[in-house]
Formats: structure tokens, C-alpha cells, sequence
């Protein structure tokens, strides 16, 4: 089974370490910020299974970094454990309103902290083991790396399979460019918007076959970007 990806974010270095060294010790995976901005990009590159998320951090608190996380449909579904030293029932009560799925205060116990995230991820289920993805005759192995429609091997660049894996993930709803550079390309990756045009159009010039033609599933939707249609495509 695949190691779990623990994304920490905690401003203090020392809380830092003691997770890691407990998170690693339990054999789980880790990533680690100090900061909301940092935390953003690490979740919407990496797609950690779970947030350990501190509510005082530089420049915003841990509830603002919540918010846009389950804010977005991509992000929503990421657990989140708050870490924090405010014991207010109001407090308790905000943060779990937002979405966090669980609350620690500090100080706490290593073993206590594992307790929760274990508990969580087993009735949290992730993308991780999600090999394939169908849509009618159109099929992405995500082990593999490899398309096919109606069976047929599709030609494509790791970038346009990239954007395949997210539309069949993410179907019927609108994209901007912006987003699509976001949450394919990655949050820390600068190029222009105009980029995402071209890899639409070789991702739709990669869907069709002599018998099928898949090309208008994925739509442009005007003065807004791109979306992938379910309604069932036809044969050439």
C-alpha cells in the first residue's frame, strides 16, 4: 500500500520536527510550511491525503488557508486537523464550522495526534488508489501513463495526459485558464494563460481515433475557459 502524504504547516520549527519525526516513525509521508501561502501551493502541487494546519501563522491564520481549501471542489475533500493553543469553545466551534474534520490543542501528545490522523484517513478515502478513469469508450490508465479510446493507444504529451486526468476527475464544470494553470501546471509555475489554449488544442487533436471522435467533450465555454462535457460524444 502507498505511503500517506502528511502536509504539516506550523510556523514553529521545533513542532515541525516533533511531527515529522513522529509521522515519519509511523512510516507516513511528510511536507511542511510555515506559512499559508507555502501551505497553498505545497497542497495544490503535492495533493497531500491529510493537513495538519496551525490557526496562528505569518501572514493569515490557518481558518483563512481552511476557507479557501474547502472553498474549491479540487481541495474540499483534503482532511484537515487543526493544531492550536485557543481552547474557547467558540473557537473550537469556528473552526469546525469551516471544515476542519478534527481539532488538537496544544500541547498534545504524539501518540495522540497519530491516533487522530490514522482514524481519519481510514474513513477519509483518497485519490491515491484511483488507477483508471472511464468515460464511456475513453479510458486513462494513471499507473500506466497511458489513453485509450475504444481500446486504441491515444498519442499525447505528459502534459496533455495531465489535463485529461483532471477534466474525467473534474466533469461538467467550468474552468478558468487561470485555474487549469493552477491546478494542472501547478500553483508555483509561471507561464501565460494563453499557454493552456495550445495544450487544449493538442489534447483535443489526440482525441480521435479512425472510428471515434471525442474531440467535443472537451468545450470551450466563452468568456470563462473549459470544461469537460459528460454527454456521451458520437462516432465519426
Amino acid at each position: 500500500m502507498a505511503q500517506s502524504t502528511v502536509l504539516i504547516v506550523d510556523d514553529e520549527s521545533a513542532i515541525r520536527d516533533m511531527l515529522r519525526l513522529a509521522l515519519e516513525l509511523a512510516d507516513y509521508c511528510c511536507l511542511e510550511a510555515d506559512n499559508i501561502r507555502d501551505a497553498y501551493t505545497l497542497v495544490v502541487d503535492e495533493r497531500p491525503d491529510l493537513v495538519l494546519l496551525d490557526w496562528m501563522l505569518p501572514g493569515g491564520s490557518g481558518i483563512e488557508l481552511l476557507r479557501r481549501l474547502k472553498r474549491d471542489d479540487t481541495t474540499r475533500d483534503i482532511p484537515v486537523i487543526m493544531l492550536t493553543a485557543r481552547t474557547a469553545e467558540d473557537n473550537i466551534v469556528q473552526g469546525l464550522d469551516v471544515g476542519a474534520d478534527d481539532y488538537v490543542t496544544k500541547p498534545f501528545a504524539p501518540r495522540e495526534l497519530l491516533a487522530r490522523v490514522k482514524a481519519l484517513l481510514r474513513r477519509t478515502p483518497t485519490g491515491q488508489g484511483d488507477k483508471q478513469l472511464q468515460f464511456a469508450e475513453l479510458v486513462l490508465d494513471t499507473a500506466s501513463g497511458r489513453a485509450s479510446l475504444g481500446g486504441e493507444i491515444l498519442s499525447m504529451g505528459p502534459t496533455e495526459f495531465k489535463l485529461l486526468q483532471f477534466f474525467m476527475s473534474h466533469t461538467d464544470r467550468a474552468y478558468s485558464r487561470a485555474q487549469l494553470l493552477d491546478l494542472v501546471w501547478g500553483a508555483n509555475v509561471y507561464i501565460e494563460e494563453r499557454t493552456v489554449d495550445v495544450h487544449i488544442r493538442r489534447l483535443r487533436l489526440a482525441l480521435k481515433t479512425p472510428g471515434l471522435d471525442y474531440r467535443d467533450i472537451v468545450q470551450t465555454v466563452r468568456g470563462m475557459g473549459y470544461l469537460f462535457s459528460s454527454e456521451a460524444p458520437g462516432k465519426t
